[in-house]
């Protein structure tokens, strides 16, 4: 069977039974005007999900969700849930188009008789498949003869699966899993605790596997496969899983494109970016002995930067551009150029760094991060720990004002241009993200940022994933949320890293702060890492796990760092190549990390927010009959959009290639083009 394969969606018998279905007179007795090319009915662009409040589901939604699939969910445990009988699947025959009009292009079920859904409900979902040619998946369930599978106990294996390889059949490869290369191995990441179960039995007629496992006594045995029975297909998924299991994330596109056929609307990559903050600027340097940043308003005594600065030598910006060169990830250079003058005239006139980078400034993209690297939010009060936001006589917060901002900004991008950095002037990122909101200091923006922005030309500011995750708007601007990465910016060497770590995530009695038993959102660990392996046994797949973990979300928003995590014992390379290895590892060179800028990225997330208010407001419309597949959205609006290799889009003169290949796919953020009102796109014909 083909990939996209489109079925016959109509034959004698199925338009008897979409008949009785939408209680449709059969098309011999409907009149002159019903034509065999009515009869192909209109399928709308929207998945049916019938939740059962269970992971499984949850997690299938997550996917559709974080690619911008749209889709209905039907809760079960709702009293008020709408029944699931003919009149909610389908119209008998649709205005705009005056065909039979299936409303779902998917089905997504807990497993394959779900408890609460009724047997009336079961029969009509299961004429709507057969009639429409829709596919269902069932999101969990275990191996039995009902889904095609014999039982375990029948050469299969039924238990935990933590550290287990599956791999991808050619049929799979062959199909929807076609972007994935090496194996799907189950996470491990507590051996005390069992992070996945599952029910590998061997296919029976009619079921095809498409992911399977080694099991005892020889050969293989199915975790995910298609069932084709009583003219109906199910994709069937027999282990267990949430939405932040690498083995999922893993799966989830095949899944998506498995239940829509590779026709949806919504479009997912893969996004990885890392920005290096403060560069050209030394970062000062966690004490060992007090455990806290001299410099700090939290760390008396010493004088910050005075206490062994870290900062990148001319020998670690080489390491960093031949780096790049052999990982293949261009890094975002965010730099302060007056800090790095203010060094320069500290020692002497002489500065290799940053006679280096300038060497390699083509290597790199090159993001503002102001000239000095000043807090630019309100006057900050250190008299207390924590500070707090200085007032004058009358109680009103004092700020940093426009006119700083405005110069911290022009002169850093100024010199940049004097020096031939390729930077945009459209992107920013401030010191500690300052200006933006803060809390809990200061609860409001910098009331003059806003307008020192639009002064510069700013579009695009960065801002702290951990403290405000969605892109919001600040005056003619909008933020990008960045991922923090928890490789310090004040240490320079792997016993530091870990001295730091086991200060924050130790109990109290452990020798730690005790952070970790009152932050409701950490987690301590079980006995303190050793200073001399901790940061490479344990740190570095930590990392790179959470941040591989963003990048299969399809998630675009970039990493920061620091420069001095590129400095001494180069602490930042380990997690970089571990992230790359194990993405690289798991999916086939058509499947490639996209590298975005900060503008490219902002972009993204703008459009996501713009699509994800048009579909939940109702403003979208899209279906497909029969290779035709068209699309309304409403007039500023980018549609994001998946078909099959060979898929074109209509224009005014005639037709062109659709969108960009990724993961054996086309996609692309389209809108209708000149002159049209619609987006409308020819699918390939398949045999």
């Amino acid at each position: 069977m083909h990939r996209h394969g489109i079925r016959a969606l109509r034959t004698a018998g199925t338009l008897l039974a979409a008949a009785l279905l939408t209680g449709l007179p059969p098309a011999s007795a409907a009149g002159a005007a019903t034509t065999a090319a009515d009869a192909v009915p209109r399928v709308d662009l929207t998945v049916l999900v019938v939740d059962d409040g269970g992971g499984a589901v949850a997690a299938l939604t997550s996917e559709l969700r974080d690619s911008g699939v749209p889709y209905r969910r039907v809760a079960l445990t709702d009293p008020d849930r709408p029944v699931i009988d003919a009149a909610f699947l389908a119209e008998p025959r649709d205005g705009a188009t005056g065909r039979p009009r299936a409303k779902y292009q998917g089905v997504i079920l807990p497993d394959e008789a779900p408890y609460g859904l009724g047997a009336e409900e079961r029969a009509a979902l299961t004429m709507y498949e057969q009639t429409y040619a829709v596919p269902q998946v069932d999101a969990h369930t275990w191996a039995h003869p009902g889904v095609g599978l014999d039982y375990t106990d029948q050469g299969g294996y039924s238990g935990v699966l933590d550290g287990r390889p599956a791999a991808v059949t050619a049929a799979g490869k062959a199909g929807p899993f076609g972007y994935l290369d090496g194996p799907v191995t189950f996470e491990d990441n507590d051996p005390a605790v069992s992070e996945s179960y599952g029910y590998a039995g061997r296919p029976r007629d009619g079921y095809t596997s498409l992911l399977d496992v080694p099991v005892d006594g020889g050969g293989r045995a199915s975790l995910i496969g298609e069932y084709a029975h009583d003219g109906r297909r199910e994709l069937v998924v027999t282990f267990a899983y949430n939405q932040y299991q690498r083995q999922f994330r893993a799966v989830a596109r095949g899944i998506v494109e498995w239940v829509t056929q590779g026709v949806h609307l919504g479009r997912s990559r893969y996004h990885f970016a890392v920005h290096v903050d403060d560069v050209f600027a030394p970062d000062s340097r966690w004490d060992t002995e007090r455990n806290c940043t001299p410099g700090d308003f939290d760390c008396p005594g010493g004088d910050g930067e005075g206490t062994r600065p870290i900062r990148m030598t001319a020998a670690d910006a080489r390491y960093a551009a031949a780096w790049q060169r052999t990982a293949g990830l261009t890094l975002d250079m965010v730099y302060n150029a007056g800090a790095g003058e203010e060094w320069n005239t500290e020692h002497g006139g002489s500065d290799p760094l940053t006679d280096r980078l300038l060497a390699d400034r083509n290597a790199y993209r090159w993001v503002n991060h102001t000239y000095t690297h000043p807090f630019l939010g309100c006057v900050q009060d250190t008299s207390t720990v924590p500070w707090k936001c200085a007032t004058d006589a009358s109680g009103d917060t004092l700020w940093a004002s426009r006119a700083e901002i405005s110069a911290q900004i022009r002169d850093n991008h100024r010199w940049a241009v004097t020096k031939g950095l390729s930077v945009d002037r459209a992107e920013l990122v401030t010191g500690e993200h300052s200006g933006l909101a803060t809390l809990p200091q200061q609860p409001q923006d910098n009331p003059h940022l806003a307008g020192a922005l639009a002064d510069n030309g700013i579009r695009w500011i960065g801002s702290d994933n951990s403290r405000e995750p969605a892109q919001r708007p600040v005056g003619t601007a909008r933020t990008v949320p960045r991922h923090p990465m928890n490789v310090y910016y004040n240490v320079g060497t792997a016993a530091e890293m870990t001295d730091e770590y086991n200060w924050i995530y130790t109990r109290g009695s452990d020798g730690g702060s005790g952070v970790c038993e009152t932050n409701p959102a950490s987690t301590c660990l079980g006995a303190p890492l050793d200073p001399a392996t901790g940061y490479a046994s344990y740190i570095v797949p930590q990392e790179a796990r959470i941040a591989l973990g963003h990048v299969l979300t399809g998630d675009p928003r970039p990493h920061y760092v620091h420069q001095s995590n590129l400095a001494e014992e180069r602490l930042l390379y380990p997690v970089l190549d571990r992230i790359l290895a194990d993405y690289r590892a798991l999916f086939a060179d058509n499947t490639p990390l996209v590298n975005p800028r900060h503008r490219d990225i902002g972009t993204e997330l703008q459009r996501r927010a713009a699509w994800d208010r048009a579909v939940a407001d109702g403003e979208v419309t899209a279906y497909r009959v029969g290779d035709t597949v068209t699309i309304r959205a409403p007039r500023g609006v980018t549609a994001p959009v998946t078909a099959p290799e060979g898929t074109r889009k209509r224009t005014l003169l005639g037709s062109s290639a659709f969108g960009a290949p990724y993961a054996g796919a086309r996609s692309a953020w389209e809108t209708p083009g000149a002159f049209r009102t619609a987006i409308t796109l020819t699918l390939p014909t398949t045999d």
